[in-house]
């Protein structure tokens, strides 16, 4: 029960649907605004391209006919006309691609790379062929065609344009990939000062210049600073290398293929323009190949390191299969089979084998390229050096007088015990042919398989106790006991924000549960969600949940990309009428910001300090395990960035403190939860939890639980500066 607090004010009733149906009409009617105002702006920039170059066209072909005439130039009466073209077109075609690239997020890495190459690369291809029928046609009519020259020219302008800016904001898709707030300032001036060098060529001032020359250079320095970010490259399979490194074969060849075009009709005297003399092309060119050939020499290079991450993602997947086993009804067997299994794999051992301990006796039951003598021996050597039961690891065996008087070929060893606080359920023993064949980091991949499977086994122990007992009071007391280890006791103290959590079940079981992972220094993972049903099925779900969190987590991966690969992994182990509601916030104190995915969840109550605002951010998002086909599941899932300001209020919560009823079986609701938030937000964050308690309970009536109630308030302080 919530510690009684007499600081709040009373409440007044508001009529919440109609307040809820306004929220969401006026949410739908932005979206729908925003989409509008973005197909008008593509609709214009199209027409604005489009007819700057038809007139540009126009005015090379009259400019061209008036020299071949003897005549003098358009270009006398307004000078700046081709250049305001130009410039014109150029601008038009950019921005039009700025916004369709937009439009692009969530596909792939190889898709952006097939969109790019599919949509653009082609047209220097293009290029090529229609240069190629020109040449073909006048070697044919034995006659030079100026005027078609300058219509065949005008149009592989148009290409060259079209390439560079699908290129350009491809690349800054995947340049700003995992972006920091110091890469997305930069790539910010990037594109201004590439803009602005547009000036040049719009009051016709020569960029070769001794003026401008050395800006131009520190330009190029510019990009290749920008061209050193290839983050996506290593999220990237062997596979995936693979087809990137064809695609991006294919790109860099048409950025040869236009280079070559441009640069050799410039030596051309007829030309009425000529743009190699644009340097925004010249440096927007430079850009595009520079990122090309960076992607395509690290993708080359760490082709051969790519089995080095799949292999990691291997070891998460049956991370993920032991901590399932429970709930797919396998026996112990069974888990130290695939413990076994899994441990071989990821630690490249060449010999191993596995004690399981019976009456205090140990009994190999899995063996690895090793016989009976060899591990007669090896135990009488660890005995006599006080080596039983514990945790050892020795990368030189060589160096071992006992173990190098065995004369065996292994030179490096692991000791895994699998035990609890209680039991020691078994001995793993791992053997290696070279020194050194542990390191650090696979030392902490073995350790975390043990700690999965110690858990494991206690559950099944204590499923196969509370069986052979009074069988639904003793699963109740086992589910009770999961569901207190699943939820943290305490968070982590930090200066930068400030977390209370209150958390009561219904019954002796909920389906509420709430866990955190310290992602980095500046970094925490937060999650919070609701399993369908009640009871040890409940209990066992949120097991696995957070085995799921904690292993895929590891790999530091968006909020959107955990809820899709936690419903794929659900979906096979969940029943059919089950599934689970979720949010996961992940908070960057360094970047004063969290992005957060919902699925299916409710919605986050937030208080916003500098617009001393209250509301709900109301983020689509589907329960995991419903649709359990993963693209159709991941077109429900959008993630949200939120910048936070010092004293904002983060409020998290499960259905059972909205959908909690009075006597009178009124429901609490949301926007009860939101007034409370109005009248408390200035307090502390333990304060504002029992704030919000005591007005539940004052709502229910004392002892009235109906459903789980799960609360997590956080409060962001002002920045501590460093003493």
């Amino acid at each position: 029960m919530a510690e009684k607090r007499n600081f709040f004010l009373p409440y007044t009733t508001k009529t919440g649907r109609g307040a809820s149906f306004s929220v969401a009409s006026n949410s739908k009617t932005d979206f729908r605004f925003m989409q509008l105002y973005k197909n008008n702006a593509k609709t214009l920039l199209a027409s604005s391209a489009v007819i700057s170059w038809l007139l540009l066209l126009v005015y090379v072909l009259l400019t061209a006919e008036s020299k071949l005439a003897g005549a003098s130039a358009p270009g006398i009466v307004f000078p700046f006309l081709s250049n305001l073209l130009i410039v014109v077109f150029i601008v038009s075609v950019f921005l039009f691609q700025r916004l369709h690239t937009d439009m692009l997020k969530g596909i792939d890495f190889i898709g952006y790379l097939w969109n790019l190459f599919s949509k653009a690369g082609v047209a220097a291809y293009l290029s090529v062929a229609l240069y190629l029928v020109y040449r073909v046609y006048i070697n044919y009519a034995e006659v030079e065609y100026t005027l078609l020259l300058h219509v065949v020219y005008q149009i592989n302008f148009g290409l060259l344009v079209l390439f560079l800016s699908k290129a350009f904001y491809i690349w800054r898709q995947l340049l700003l990939y995992h972006k920091n707030k110091f890469l997305q300032i930069a790539w910010d001036w990037f594109e201004l000062l590439l803009g602005a060098t547009l000036l040049l060529t719009l009051f016709n001032f020569d960029y070769t210049s001794y003026v401008f020359l050395p800006l131009l250079a520190l330009m190029s320095f510019y990009i290749l600073f920008l061209c050193t970010n290839l983050k996506w490259v290593a999220y990237l399979t062997f596979n995936n290398k693979s087809r990137s490194l064809v695609l991006l074969g294919a790109i860099l060849l048409s950025c040869y293929i236009f280079l070559r075009f441009f640069f050799n009709m410039s030596a051309n005297e007829s030309l009425v323009i000529d743009f190699t003399e644009v340097g925004f092309l010249l440096l927007a060119m430079l850009f595009v190949g520079a990122y090309s050939l960076a992607a395509f020499l690290v993708s080359l290079f760490s082709l051969p390191t790519s089995s080095v991450f799949e292999q990691k993602s291997e070891d998460l997947l049956n991370f993920q299969r032991l901590s399932l086993s429970i709930q797919q009804g396998q026996s112990e067997a069974q888990v130290y089979d695939m413990l076994v299994e899994s441990t071989i794999k990821a630690s490249d051992a060449s010999a191993a084998w596995f004690d399981i301990i019976r009456n205090s006796e140990p009994q190999v039951t899995h063996v690895l390229n090793i016989n009976e003598g060899q591990i007669k021996s090896i135990r009488h050597m660890l005995q006599a050096y006080n080596i039983h039961n514990m945790d050892y690891i020795n990368n030189n065996l060589g160096r071992n007088p006992g173990f190098r008087e065995l004369a065996m070929p292994w030179k490096s060893m692991a000791i895994l015990p699998i035990k609890s606080s209680k039991h020691l359920s078994g001995i793993l023993y791992l053997l290696k042919d070279v020194e050194g064949g542990f390191d650090h980091e696979t030392v902490n991949v073995l350790r975390t398989f043990t700690s999965q499977t110690t858990l494991t086994i206690e559950n099944l122990r204590l499923v196969n106790e509370s069986l052979q007992n009074e069988r639904y009071k003793e699963e109740l007391k086992i589910a009770t006991q999961v569901q207190e280890s699943l939820n943290p006791k305490t968070f982590p103290a930090d200066s930068w924000f400030e977390i209370s959590t209150h958390s009561v079940a219904a019954k002796e079981v909920g389906g509420d549960f709430y866990d955190f992972l310290q992602l980095s220094e500046s970094r925490i993972a937060i999650i919070i969600g609701d399993v369908s049903g009640k009871g040890i099925s409940a209990a066992f779900h949120m097991a696995q949940m957070k085995g799921i969190f904690h292993g895929l987590m590891q790999q530091d991966m968006a909020p959107s990309e955990f809820m899709k690969q936690a419903n794929s992994a659900l979906s096979r182990c969940l029943e059919r009428t089950s599934f689970i509601t979720s949010s996961l916030y992940i908070i960057d104190y360094r970047m004063q910001g969290f992005m957060f995915a919902r699925a299916g969840h409710c919605h986050t109550l937030y208080y916003n300090s500098m617009m001393d605002d209250v509301f709900y951010f109301k983020t689509d998002g589907l329960g995991l395990g419903i649709i359990r086909d993963d693209k159709r599941y991941a077109a429900h899932i959008r993630e949200m960035y939120y910048d936070y300001n010092p004293g904002d209020v983060m409020v998290i919560y499960t259905d059972g403190i909205v959908e909690a009823r009075s006597p009178e079986n009124e429901e609490y609701g949301e926007d009860r939860l939101q007034y409370m938030l109005k009248q408390t937000y200035h307090l502390e964050a333990d304060d504002i939890k029992y704030a919000i308690i005591n007005d539940v309970n004052d709502f229910t009536g004392p002892d009235n639980v109906y459903d789980d109630q799960t609360l997590l308030v956080i409060k962001f302080r002002p920045i501590q500066q460093n003493k």
